[in-house]
């Protein structure tokens, strides 16, 4: 498994919060490694998670797990440097179920600062 690349410098933005209700749904629930907890966006088409790092990371795995029913149907991962354009990395299908998934090992990787 490889280390984690979120840092107390790591910075996230996120699309939407759930009815604004961010002592219940916000962003800060993203990484708290709590099971019982979770980010919840409004309803609706693309949703987002920006991340900034302080300095270029290399993404070799990404984690991720949503509330079973909740999932989208495809997700995309993009990347940059800073002040740069997006450019995408890959497509990931997630699937519909409350359980940690890896959606890509190694495969494809990126060094960028904002993900």
């Amino acid at each position: 498994m490889a280390a984690s690349v979120l840092g107390a410098e790591t910075v996230s933005r996120v699309s939407s919060v759930l009815n604004r209700d961010v002592k219940q749904f916000g962003k800060k629930y993203l990484f708290d490694g709590n099971e019982d907890t979770c980010w919840n966006s409004d309803q609706g088409s693309s949703q987002w998670i920006l991340m900034e790092f302080p300095t270029s990371v290399q993404v070799s795995e990404l984690h991720i797990q949503f509330q079973g029913g909740f999932t989208s149907r495809t997700a995309k991962l993009e990347g940059s440097r800073k002040n740069e354009d997006f450019v995408k990395i890959l497509d990931f299908y997630p699937e519909d179920t409350n359980a940690l998934q890896i959606s890509f090992t190694h495969v494809h990787q990126c060094t960028c600062q904002e993900m």
